[in-house]
């Protein structure tokens, strides 16, 4: 977290734009000496890079996340008013990728080659050829504007329910792959020739024997499939009009607001770093061999 702020404070910082004049033109001030050096010596850019850094820094680990140099306001309290909208679609996106990743994983592998097997390969090949906005823009000219079963940009329950299922949709076919992969290496296994001896069916010895080791391989690609949810969920705030920091960050991007741009990164590396932990330590409890 300490290099990953360290970058993107130098990244931001090089930004060939100048904070003061964009606060100028967006609050109406009038661009004189005076207020230019005051804005200036008010947000420390009139110091050295090094404790400027360690300035925000230490501000930020305090809770303090600066001002907006657009809007003026407290960054931390327009990113508390933003993140659980963000969070809710991110993290019921993923986890709703797991549950359906699970059964159709698990019915491709029983029986490679059949129609859950054909379906589960099409449907991966299907979202990583299909960019997630296209899906959007469909999904929203169909149920919208031609069979009129959603309002387009209502932010209503139909509209939530919808982001989120487009959201799995693309790790779920991914998580399923994987998942079935992972079972079907398990058939090499001497103890997979054992338990059908014992009498076990095919289905059986699946999911007694061999799941934990397909959940194993399922977790490790969730890590890198949260990545992609971060990406996702932009996308769809911004198709479907609902007020996430991804939204606060296209127009951010467009100010050069770096206060909130050095936020957004933070925010978003503690958001991979909290997913790392929570595989890790699941993949603990299902092999306690992994330290």
């Amino acid at each position: 977290m300490l290099v990953i702020s360290f970058i993107a404070f130098v990244v931001i910082t090089a930004m060939p734009s100048d904070p003061v004049d964009i606060a100028v033109r967006a609050w109406n001030l009038s661009a004189t000496e005076e207020t230019v050096a005051a804005l200036r010596q008010q947000w420390g850019l009139d110091q050295p890079f090094l404790f400027r850094y360690l300035d925000w820094l230490s501000r930020f680990v305090q809770g303090d996340w600066g001002q907006s140099f657009q809007s003026g306001l407290p960054v931390l309290n327009q990113f508390l008013e933003r993140l659980p909208v963000s969070f809710m679609l991110g993290f019921c996106g993923l986890g709703l990728a797991v549950i359906f990743a699970i059964p159709l994983g698990f019915f491709a592998a029983l029986k490679p080659g059949g129609a859950i097997d054909r379906f589960s390969r099409f449907l991966s090949v299907f979202v990583q050829t299909i960019p997630a906005f296209w899906s959007g823009l469909m999904l929203l000219w169909i149920l919208g504007a031609k069979l009129h079963w959603i309002r387009p940009f209502a932010q209503d329950l139909n509209a939530i329910l919808m982001v989120i299922l487009l959201i799995a949709l693309h790790s779920t076919a991914v998580l399923a792959r994987v998942y079935r992969k992972a079972l079907s290496d398990f058939t090499t296994e001497p103890y997979f020739k054992t338990a059908l001896s014992k009498g076990l069916s095919m289905r059986q010895v699946f999911w007694r024997h061999g799941n934990k080791a397909a959940l194993f391989s399922l977790f490790a690609a969730v890590h890198s499939e949260a990545g992609w949810v971060i990406g996702g969920t932009a996308t769809m705030e911004i198709l479907f009009n609902f007020p996430g920091i991804s939204q606060l960050l296209v127009q951010s991007i467009e100010a050069r607001d770096q206060m909130i741009l050095q936020a957004y990164v933070m925010v978003v590396a503690l958001w991979m770093v909290t997913i790392s932990i929570v595989v890790k330590v699941t993949q603990h409890l299902l092999d306690p061999r992994i330290t």
